[in-house]
């Protein structure tokens, strides 16, 4: 089965706003066995939101539509849907009491606006939406699926999850699609594809190895199309064990397991607590840190000691030290670590102290240059990092690899353990 995607809205094509919906429904979709043939944005315009639906349902055999649901004058799908169908749009008494419900429930009004939400196309199929006032449509004809959903991700999101994809999954003609994903850290694009050249050469022509890069990590996704399932978990696990044996530490998990959710996960099970100390990152590994549910059982904080009076006030960090070397020196990150531990009474730390540009770098100590450093009070491990100029990237890689030099340190002291667990 293939589909085609059609995002409506002004806001996209002006790019004012960020089409992740598309990159949601596209891994769902491929992870059921619909491959997902093309991508079309489109603006708020009943003319051309009609080329888009007419193109899509001659050409492919589901469309999924998300945007222009909402109780504005500009969210038009649900009359160009009508239109295409060439049926009457109908009052659905239902929404309209839900919608009620809802804003009975926060203290205000529904307005006309929202009355006028409830028409929906006569042959449209609702899905339930728990997150929002506007439901999803399903419409079926001639074996063609055309799904319509609101733009806003977590209503689409939910509306896909309890509603779109079950009943998808039970539709003819999808072919069984096998995936086997290791995140790795700390290692770049090329040094990984050099490593796994061999186990790239292994792979059979129906099993196919993709590289999925962001800031600090790369993504490698093992993909078998087609085949009985008991193969193919056999051939997945085989070169996955491959690639295990040559990227060793570098992987932290599989599937979609966050490094920050790994580092927890590693800092729990031996009753760990970490402190941090930031001065260039301003708070970002602390932000990694804290965005994993149940994060308080081993996290005490963090220091933006972004000032080298906090430095040495807060941190103790000396002051002929800073004279000499500088807050961008590996002995300012390594006594950013003892100070976090004695600060907080953690059993470890992470510090990290750097130029994040785009200005303020010098000969020496150019935009991009930035240590860091993790450990504990018996041992601490450094790094020097050289990035480029764009601040924002510099920070986002230093928290990621911070995180990850801890991993890593952790790995290889094993016979490291904490203090107990915090409730």
């Amino acid at each position: 089965m293939q589909a085609l995607l059609i995002t409506i809205g002004d806001e996209i094509l002006l790019g004012q706003t960020i089409d992740t919906n598309a990159t949601w429904l596209g891994q769902e979709l491929n992870l059921i066995g619909i491959q997902v043939a093309r991508r079309i944005t489109v603006g708020d315009e009943l003319s051309v939101i009609l080329d888009a639906l007419s193109y899509g349902w001659t050409h492919y055999d589901l469309v999924i539509m998300t945007g222009g649901l909402g109780p504005t004058n500009d969210d038009i799908t649900k009359k160009a849907i009508a239109h295409f169908f060439q049926v009457d749009m109908v009052f659905d008494q239902g929404t309209y009491e839900r919608i009620l419900r809802i804003f009975d429930r926060i203290g205000r009004p529904a307005t006309e606006a929202h009355r006028e939400q409830c028409y929906m196309p006569a042959n449209a199929e609702l899905l339930p939406n728990a997150m929002g006032t506007a439901p999803g449509m399903w419409f079926e004809r001639d074996g063609h699926l055309l799904i319509s959903l609101p733009g806003v991700p977590y209503e689409m999101k939910s509306i896909m999850t309890v509603s779109g994809l079950p009943r998808l999954k039970e539709q003819k003609g999808l072919i069984p699609i096998f995936h086997c994903t290791l995140q790795t850290a700390g290692l770049g694009e090329s040094e990984i594809a050099s490593r796994l050249e061999h186990v790239e050469a292994a792979l059979p022509d129906h099993i196919k190895l993709a590289y999925l890069p962001s800031l600090g990590q790369v993504r490698l996704r093992l993909s078998a199309y087609g085949g009985k399932v008991e193969v193919r978990e056999i051939e997945m696990d085989h070169f996955a064990r491959m690639i295990h044996e040559a990227l060793g530490q570098s992987i932290f998990a599989e599937g979609d397991t966050t490094l920050e959710a790994a580092l927890g996960e590693l800092l729990r099970s031996r009753a760990l607590l970490l402190a941090t100390a930031e001065s260039c990152t301003g708070g970002a590994i602390a932000h990694h840190i804290t965005s994993v549910p149940g994060s308080s059982q081993y996290y005490l904080g963090t220091l933006v000691a972004y000032h080298n009076a906090l430095k040495i006030e807060k941190l103790g960090v000396s002051p002929t030290d800073l004279d000499i070397h500088g807050a961008v020196s590996e002995p300012v990150v390594r006594q950013m670590v003892q100070g976090a531990i004695q600060a907080f009474g953690a059993d470890v730390a992470i510090s990290a102290s750097g130029v994040a540009g785009p200005s303020g770098g010098t000969p020496d100590k150019p935009v991009g240059m930035i240590w860091i450093a993790v450990g504990n009070d018996s041992e601490i491990r450094t790094r020097l990092l050289k990035l480029g100029k764009d601040r924002i990237k510099n920070i986002e890689t230093t928290a990621v690899l911070a995180m990850n030099e801890l991993r890593i340190w952790l790995l290889n002291h094993p016979e490291v353990k904490g203090k107990g667990i915090l409730y």
